[in-house]
């Protein structure tokens, strides 16, 4: 178990990264976000990058804090990130209240349905939103990018020192 009560526990490693992107745009906002969180850690702190697909349980118990970058697809997150969050949602309940956690969603149009379906359910386990959420909306600018950059490093160096 990595998180116990509002503290992580030891055996907590590092960062995971959880991540969907079809067309590339969410990744560009992931990779100045992981370029960021690997440049203001030590090299003994380990982010674990996954696919929402192929991330599992067992990697949200491992981690001290998850990064969540998602599109918004018809005003929800993407299918990918819903169904990491329906095959982890069960086996970490109860074992990761207090998981901060931080978000960055990209839409075309819209992206307040994903955001707050992704802030639901990441309620319901109990973990904890550290960081302001970034939302993009349209084409992604260097602002959303350096926002990105602040959120991943932030993200990571606080895991590390404990802050978070």
């Amino acid at each position: 178990m990595a998180v116990t009560g509002d503290a992580v526990a030891e055996t907590a490693k590092g960062l995971l990264v959880v991540r969907h992107s079809r067309t590339g745009t969410t990744e560009e906002l992931c990779q100045a976000a992981l370029t960021a969180a690997r440049q203001g850690v030590d090299q003994s702190f380990e982010i674990r990058v996954r696919d929402a697909f192929e991330a599992g349980p067992e990697d949200v118990l491992w981690s001290r804090g998850v990064l969540l970058a998602t599109p918004a697809r018809f005003g929800y997150m993407s299918g990918a990130m819903k169904d990491f969050f329906e095959r982890v949602y069960h086996p970490c309940l109860g074992h990761t209240p207090g998981l901060p956690y931080a978000l960055m969603v990209k839409g075309d149009t819209d992206v307040d349905g994903a955001v707050s379906s992704v802030e639901r359910i990441a309620g319901g386990l109990g973990w904890r939103l550290v960081l302001p959420v970034l939302c993009v909306v349209g084409t992604i600018k260097p602002d959303d990018l350096e926002t990105a950059a602040e959120i991943g490093g932030s993200l990571a160096a606080g895991l590390e020192v404990g802050i978070f």
